[in-house]
């Protein structure tokens, strides 16, 4: 079947990134060659600029940093190496283009009032070549937890123990400063019991850049924060069950920012508004991998095809009541979806 490698690591932070590297650690060193290549630069200057972040992330996770030391000895690279698969955008000054088309429902809209959150992953197709779903397995009291991320890379998207999910959506129109870089942060969010905890931990630390996030529970609890650089706004969409969100600026607070520059997020979104709407009180997650099939607008539709050289290279769908992450490797229209119990 189509699916991406599947990495199931256990034990104390280091055990779990020399695991994780030992593992997969061709697919880590594709991952850094493709770092060079898609940043044009070399991968001495670009380690060198990861360490810049190093106090950023020891502020947020010591833990993390033992992980990634664990990691770097796994995979037989270099500390800095490491780190920089923690940062790849950041160590640039600049970020891959992104699509994206994220959700979160509950309550009224769901089938039973179970809660469901999930997205198509819009990226440049070399992507799904260095992608992997990380099983987490702590021994130190944190929850167990599913991530799709990239080899080396230690958290993106996914979901714990606790039915904490979050998903994202690129977000551009912003100065790049100084700060966390994103991808460690999302993996400490899976590290934690409800999405209020979420939503206080992006509150108190700063990012280098942009992005959006969506949020459920185990509780039923949804949440959308759109974050830069100088703080969040919390987006609370027309209906309280319901988080939809693609590619510009909602909140009020950030809205003054958007440029329009990814012409198709508007459309996509209104789309993806119409279809959640159409099946509203009756959504499963097989409803929602219908939706993020969905192909009006092609190529810039829910279901990405090109636009922008950008296409839905992967999807995720998180299921708390049932202990679930659905992935899905390839486009909404043809991927090959696979259940995993966290």
């Amino acid at each position: 079947m189509n699916l991406f490698p599947y990495i199931e690591v256990s034990g104390s932070s280091y055990e779990m990134g020399y695991q994780h590297g030992a593992q997969a650690s061709s697919l880590v060193r594709s991952y850094l060659m493709w770092i060079e290549k898609m940043t044009s630069r070399s991968r001495d200057i670009l380690a060198a600029n990861a360490v810049a972040f190093l106090p950023y992330i020891e502020a947020l996770s010591p833990r993390f940093v033992e992980e990634v030391k664990g990691l770097a000895a796994g995979a037989d690279i270099s500390f800095e190496e490491a780190l920089l698969c923690q940062c790849r955008g950041e160590a640039a000054r600049a970020s891959a283009p992104e699509g994206c088309t994220a959700f979160a429902l509950t309550g009224e809209a769901t089938d039973g009032g179970r809660p469901l959150a999930g997205q198509n992953q819009d990226l440049t197709p070399e992507f799904a070549d260095v992608g992997i779903v990380l099983h987490l397995k702590p021994d130190d009291g944190r929850p167990r937890a599913i991530t799709f991320t990239f080899a080396g890379q230690l958290g993106y998207m996914g979901m714990n123990q606790h039915g904490v999910a979050h998903f994202a959506n690129g977000l551009g129109d912003c100065e790049w400063r100084l700060g966390l870089p994103h991808y460690p942060l999302k993996r400490y969010l899976l590290e934690l019991p409800d999405v209020a905890c979420c939503r206080k931990t992006l509150a108190e630390h700063r990012t280098c850049s942009a992005a959006n996030m969506v949020f459920c529970d185990g509780g039923g609890a949804v949440a959308d924060v759109e974050i830069r650089p100088e703080g969040i706004a919390v987006y609370r969409d027309q209906h309280p069950d319901s988080r939809l969100h693609t590619n510009h600026y909602l909140t009020p607070e950030f809205a003054p920012h958007e440029t329009h520059a990814t012409a198709d997020s508007r459309p996509r979104l209104q789309r993806l508004r119409h279809l959640v709407e159409g099946r509203w009180g009756e959504i499963t997650a097989e409803v929602m991998k219908a939706i993020l099939a969905d192909h009006y607008g092609d190529p810039g539709a829910i279901c990405r095809h090109g636009e922008k050289g950008m296409h839905s290279v992967a999807g995720y769908i998180a299921e708390p009541a049932a202990g679930l992450l659905h992935v899905r490797r390839g486009h909404g229209c043809t991927g090959t979806w696979k259940a995993y119990e966290v």
